[in-house]
């Protein structure tokens, strides 16, 4: 394939990315008292070697109860940012490609134990455990213990917080900060009518239900220096009855434009256990593309895009700007390399890789 839209430079804001592959954020749940630790270096290491334009750190919790594990990676504090700071040092000894970050707070999602042991909630008086905070005292399943509904003083903080996870994240040379409104979590809860029943100027309408997530966009767009991209992760739908809809997002995605966001990030779902995702390839790419429909900041597609073909065809017909894959880089970490082969694009490669590059694929690798 001639010239392969997949493979052509873009730029967000003052960042210029190779290509239009962006590594979604994943969590891993091996962090130690919220700092990163040596299996972030390989795990983050090999997926800037990966060749994909832009590389996301996980869900990063900007207070440790907005932690969703126990095992989850924080940016508030000194130690947390001078374990990530090493990280950093070690991935960028060897890489150039831009770095962003995922700054999130679980809300009534946090306080659970890690996937392989289970994941459900872990309660208050377990060690483990904390007392959850939300928009509201409405429990994302029945077994949970009740999230405290978080009042002026709660929302100051947490602000706050998201603010100067920012500034650390600046100071150790973040290139870019993602805003996770998605899957369920804190800023998600305050966006849907199935958990935020507050009466305030924070509940009711969508205005308000926005509300609180503008406000921490605009302290995170004010904390983090100009040029460097702020962008937002919202989930599209919540798939339940009464739940958020699509137009409310593009309601709320209208709003983050104005305040200055640099892009969206388009996912769905995560908010309530009884949804009912049609999952299947490309599955979120048709809410991307109504989304992208009614903005002009570039769009982000994700959700079981596994094939180089699939991925330039959302990019090459408009669907979206760049596509996000997180499990499929988990599985082949070398996917961008492989989707480069496929469809006669370029790829950077570290020197030591250059002579793995097979014959029929002669330029494959930049140098």
């Amino acid at each position: 394939m001639p010239n392969p839209v997949l493979f052509t430079p873009f730029r967000v804001a003052g960042l210029e990315i190779a290509n239009r592959i962006v590594i979604a954020p994943m969590c891993q749940y091996s962090a130690e008292n919220g700092c990163t630790t040596d299996w972030h270096l390989i795990h983050l290491g090999q997926l800037s070697l990966s060749g994909a334009g832009l590389l996301t750190i996980e869900a990063t919790a900007v207070v440790p109860e907005g932690r969703i594990t126990y095992a989850d990676v924080g940016l508030y504090d000194d130690a947390t940012e001078v374990a990530l700071a090493r990280t950093l040092e070690g991935v960028r000894r060897y890489s150039d490609v831009p770095i962003a970050i995922q700054l999130a707070h679980a809300g009534r999602k946090a306080s659970t134990n890690i996937p392989w042991i289970g994941g459900k909630q872990i309660p208050p008086n377990h060690p483990n455990g904390w007392q959850t905070e939300a928009p509201s005292a409405v429990a994302f399943s029945s077994d949970d213990v009740p999230p405290t509904a978080l009042d002026q003083g709660g929302l100051e903080r947490i602000r706050n917080a998201f603010a100067s996870a920012a500034m650390r994240a600046a100071n150790i040379g973040i290139d870019a900060v993602q805003i996770h409104g998605a899957h369920g979590y804190l800023l998600h809860q305050f966006l849907s009518p199935l958990s935020n029943s507050r009466n305030d100027n924070y509940g009711g309408t969508i205005e308000n239900r926005m509300r609180f997530p503008l406000e921490v966009f605009d302290a995170v767009r004010s904390a983090f220096p100009a040029g460097r991209p702020v962008t937002m992760r919202v989930s599209a739908t919540d798939w339940v009855q009464g739940g958020l809809e699509i137009a409310e997002v593009i309601a709320f995605a209208k709003a983050l434009e104005a305040r200055g966001c640099d892009a969206i990030h388009v996912s769905s779902g995560g908010l309530h256990p009884k949804q009912s995702i049609p999952v299947g390839p490309s599955y979120q790419v048709p809410l991307a593309r109504t989304i992208k429909n009614e903005v002009k900041i570039p769009v982000v597609a994700v959700g079981l895009i596994t094939e180089p073909a699939q991925a330039e065809a959302i990019v090459s017909t408009g669907d979206a700007d760049l596509i996000a894959i997180a499990r499929a880089a988990l599985y082949d970490p070398r996917w961008p390399w492989h989707a480069a082969a496929a469809l006669g694009g370029q790829v950077s490669a570290p020197p030591q890789y250059l002579r793995s590059q097979p014959s029929q694929y002669k330029n494959l690798f930049r140098t």
